[in-house]
């Protein structure tokens, strides 16, 4: 149940969609039998066709640093491979200048006036901005308040599994809030020996800490707040 229609039959507008597709130009489509007019085929080979259109390349989404014959200024701010200010360029002698030293010349300030290029190798180049990004990114988690809880009488084996958590908590640059949890009369104890008991946990701690807040009074009993120095 095909029909067929003739490719120069279809106005010029419909036929842009498939000229980078279908050569030579005058072939023939085998159509739906329902395509009964030309309006009708030129919608089926619009919808058929349009997923193959070859796109323009964007530069929208590609955070890259121009290279080479990409960079688009007459003249740039020439930064040397050793890091030497070579002044300011034609772009085509800064292009010579990179290919005789066997690298890349890079945009690296695109907004600047002119711009500043740098002679270096261009995946050298990326490897180290990526490199960047990756610090900058582990430097930019956040810090988290984590929660250490013991108790008058925590014996020795369970003080050493806390202490060894908190180091490591306060290895990854969080805070640590120390709880000690008193119940029933154990409030009423004295403040100096309830201090103490926090103390126990401090000094088993491998890693050297500050004391943000001080040990007061709290809903669960007394609280001490620490970081990293």
């Amino acid at each position: 149940m095909y029909k067929s229609i003739r490719h120069d039959s279809l106005t010029q507008k419909h036929s842009n969609y498939t000229k980078n597709i279908v050569k030579p130009q005058y072939i023939w489509y085998y159509l739906p039998y329902r395509c009964t007019t030309e309006k009708l085929c030129n919608i089926y080979l619009i919808n058929h066709f349009k997923p193959l259109i070859p796109q323009r390349f964007s530069r929208k989404n590609d955070n890259r640093a121009r290279f080479n014959e990409q960079i688009r200024a007459k003249e740039v701010r020439v930064i040397g491979a050793a890091g030497e200010n070579l002044g300011i360029m034609q772009i085509r002698d800064a292009l010579d200048a990179a290919k005789a030293a066997g690298l890349d010349l890079i945009e690296i300030s695109a907004t600047s006036i002119p711009p500043i290029a740098k002679i270096a190798d261009y995946g050298k180049f990326l490897y180290e901005q990526k490199k960047k990004q990756k610090v900058a990114k582990a430097k930019a988690t956040s810090v988290e308040v984590k929660n250490i809880q013991v108790k008058v009488g925590t014996d020795d084996n369970d003080l050493n599994i806390k202490a060894k958590k908190a180091s490591e908590w306060l290895a990854e640059g969080h805070r640590l809030r120390v709880d000690l949890f008193l119940p029933g009369r154990t409030k009423y104890m004295d403040k100096v020996f309830l201090e103490s008991r926090i103390d126990r946990l401090l000094k088993l701690l491998t890693v050297e800490y500050k004391v943000a807040e001080p040990a007061k009074k709290s809903l669960k009993g007394l609280t001490a707040v620490i970081e990293k120095k």
